[in-house]
């Protein structure tokens, strides 16, 4: 695998998202294809979120998925992020139709959506392990100890789809966001798979930062159009893959620290209201709790990114020291 390999298939993804970008935000238009702010969330998304076209997802994996084919080595590993993509962004593409349908914020049941992540990750898992060369073991970073986990291999990587799926779902919350943040931590696993020399892994995870660099063309803010459950459920489906596929799942706490802190706010914040009746934030997912003190959306996307960088560069300097000693 070649550097210009990556940065082909990174830019080619990044110009097919920027040209059919215009066309296809005037076909959801056309189509009142429009996103549904949750009635929970700040008031203010009410007023400058509500109606605008969402889907956005559709326009990314079309981005990842054109220079894949044509630019990968069609490997097994880089299929089963595409697999796990296309088969979360299908959850999703469901949950956005519903919810467009019902005219407010709630689609698909929970407990549907966890049914349909289980088995997107057993497919993974028992591909993964047949075919990919993945062993059925947690890896620990900076070790060379790996705990045999036989059958149960596949309920962590049920945790860490439906995980990381979801934890990208409740970071898309602000206007450019996800798409920042997923391609800072598909940049660096971008990074680990070309140290460890997994072209198709490189790849398909070079795409997947160019299509989220060109969708954020039109998704900064003020943003001209979302991507949905159909695109951050596809994105996180993506970076869990990725985790599994270059064993670094325990190490993806740290490479993708942000979509952790969004996911855990919400569990403390359930908790403590549920069993002390009290809220630790304002609101979550945790970027909502800096809106209500007054941090302008700007402010809060540009240090969630920052702070989603150092922690992602952490996690590719533990990987790298170990990987190459």
């Amino acid at each position: 695998m070649t550097m210009f390999q990556l940065l082909a298939a990174g830019l080619a993804s990044m110009l097919i998202t920027l040209f059919l970008g215009p066309k296809f935000i005037q076909f959801l238009k056309r189509n009142e294809f429009g996103q549904e702010v949750r009635e929970e969330g700040p008031r203010a998304h009410l007023e400058t979120k509500q109606g605008i076209p969402t889907l956005g997802g559709l326009l990314i994996l079309t981005g990842i998925a054109i220079p894949f084919l044509i630019l990968g080595d069609w490997g097994v590993g880089g299929f089963l992020v595409l697999f796990a993509a296309v088969a979360s962004a299908a959850i999703g593409f469901a949950d956005d139709l519903a919810k467009i349908r019902k005219k407010r914020s709630l689609g698909l049941r929970a407990r549907d959506k966890l049914g349909l992540q289980l088995g997107i990750a057993v497919v993974l898992g028992l591909l993964a392990v047949r075919y990919g060369g993945v062993e059925e073991t947690l890896v620990f970073p900076m070790s060379d100890f790996a705990l045999h986990l036989g059958v149960f291999y596949y309920l962590l990587i049920f945790l860490v789809v439906a995980g990381t799926s979801n934890a990208v779902n409740l970071t898309d919350g602000l206007d450019g966001l996800a798409a920042g943040a997923v391609a800072v931590t598909m940049l660096t696993y971008t990074g680990i798979a070309f140290i460890t020399n997994q072209t198709d892994l490189g790849v398909i995870s070079a795409c997947v930062v160019g299509a989220c660099v060109g969708f954020l063309w039109f998704n900064s803010f003020p943003a001209e159009v979302f991507m949905g459950d159909t695109g951050s459920l596809a994105l996180g489906g993506a970076i869990a893959a990725m985790a599994v596929l270059t064993k670094t799942e325990i190490l993806l706490l740290v490479i993708g620290a942000i979509f952790v802190a969004e996911a855990v706010s919400v569990i403390i914040q359930v908790f403590s209201y549920r069993s002390l009746g009290r809220r630790v934030f304002l609101m979550t997912p945790v970027h909502h709790h800096f809106e209500l003190m007054d941090w302008s959306e700007t402010k809060i996307i540009m240090r969630f990114w920052i702070v989603g960088a150092i922690f992602a560069a952490t996690g590719f300097t533990l990987f790298y020291l170990y990987a190459g000693r």
